[in-house]
């Protein structure tokens, strides 16, 4: 046999086996979801607030309820 024939009966299983494993390669799809996409905020939000007023402030307001 030629050097050349030598070389392709060896070089033939090489090929084969990595056309093989080119076929196993992985595939990822990307696609929007059929339904939309819903984010639910019912966040139950409660906030304290307080007010430090000074003696005279308090006082005023003891003696005039009216004024708020």
């Amino acid at each position: 046999m030629s050097a050349c024939r030598v070389l392709a009966v060896r070089a033939l299983p090489a090929l084969a086996l990595l056309l093989a494993l080119g076929a196993c390669t992985h595939t990822v799809q990307v696609e929007a979801p059929k339904d939309p996409i819903v984010i639910n905020l019912n966040v139950k939000i409660e906030q304290e607030v307080r007010v430090k007023v000074e003696k005279d402030v308090d006082d005023l307001l003891a003696d005039n309820p009216e004024l708020f």
